[in-house]
């Protein structure tokens, strides 16, 4: 056993089973990056519009990682080319689609199952990135989709997962993952969900985080999905990091208009303060993945998963057709500044 899995287990005993890393991120020295953005640098205005990534940019921002996955999931992250050709990534109806193999019968010791890793080619510090999805992967056995924000020099540039779950959980979990010393405190106006994982963003190297888990039953996965979808809005200042999740059909009107102000969306999802965000968080780009098992799904199997195969690899491997549903459909991401 690594020592990264010997900790991984020791976090597990000691905090239960909450939430581990997304990440880290992966810079391939070979694609050009664009200029990083400092989000309270563009405009002299708050919440302008700095960038749009939607079906007639999408790859043109994102580099398509073909790595392995950093988190020790049964899973296999194909090229851009192979995921083109085989369906996992396309354009629809002005959406952008990222999939996963859905008909292979797999090797349970083999690389895992096909999909997709995607990295925006800008970093950022400080923003408002607002996503709007038709879509999110649904919750299954196995599961682990994420999407994130993460610096380069992991933990000590930071770590924000907007969007997380394994399984067969419906409620999503926001974390901060840092170097020692972050202990948020709640900040003004509160927060909607409760508190998970450690005080501490940094303890224990960073790998379970400070979560806050949703009180709201339709806010991942399936339970997301049969609701209509929804927007999912992360605001990162000097002073706070806030997350809200609107299903569909309440989506603030200043959100649909381009002109977003935070201050009337009510009580957030997460609402961290206290913290020195700007010595924690810096240089952050997006990622949107799905692994499977690894580190968290794979730790997390029981109850009714465990019951259908004792193997949370052996269960992907063998039920392809479980993974109809876990794929993304996004609308647009905007990134404006703060």
């Amino acid at each position: 056993m690594s020592f990264r899995a010997t900790l991984v287990s020791l976090v597990l005993l000691w905090n239960g089973v909450t939430a581990f890393p997304a990440g880290p991120g992966y810079w391939d020295p070979s694609s050009p990056q664009l200029p990083p953005i400092n989000g309270s640098d563009v405009h002299a205005e708050a919440y302008s519009l700095i960038e749009t990534y939607d079906s007639s940019n999408w790859l043109s921002k994102f580099d398509v990682q073909a790595i392995p996955d950093p988190t020790h999931g049964f899973v296999n992250y194909i090229n851009q080319a192979q995921a083109q050709s085989s369906g996992l990534f396309k354009t629809q109806n002005n959406q952008v689609y990222m999939g996963v193999d859905t008909t292979s019968v797999l090797n349970p010791n083999g690389v895992g199952r096909n999909s997709m890793r995607i990295q925006s080619k800008r970093s950022y510090t400080h923003s408002l990135v607002i996503a709007d999805f038709a879509h999110i992967p649904g919750s299954n056995c196995g599961s682990w989709p994420a999407f994130w924000m993460v610096g380069p020099n992991w933990p000590a540039q930071g770590e924000l997962d907007i969007i997380e779950g394994v399984n067969l959980n419906t409620y999503n979990q926001v974390t901060l993952h840092t170097s020692a010393g972050c202990v948020p405190s709640v900040g003004s106006g509160g927060q909607s969900g409760h508190p998970i994982g450690n005080a501490d963003c940094g303890a224990n190297g960073g790998y379970v985080g400070c979560g806050v888990e949703s009180s709201s039953g339709t806010s991942y996965g399936t339970a997301f999905n049969a609701n209509g979808g929804g927007v999912y809005a992360a605001l990162w200042a000097s002073d706070a990091i806030k997350v809200w999740y609107f299903a569909a059909r309440d989506v603030p009107a200043n959100i649909k208009n381009g002109n977003p102000d935070p201050s009337s969306w009510g009580t957030p999802q997460a609402n961290y303060a206290g913290c020195n965000f700007d010595a924690k968080f810096s240089n952050m780009n997006i990622i949107f993945d799905i692994t499977f098992c690894g580190d968290w799904a794979g730790a997390a199997w029981s109850g009714t998963c465990a019951a259908a195969n004792p193997s949370c690899n052996a269960y992907v491997a063998s039920q392809p057709q479980s993974f109809g549903d876990t794929y993304w459909l996004v609308n647009s991401v905007k990134v404006y500044s703060v």
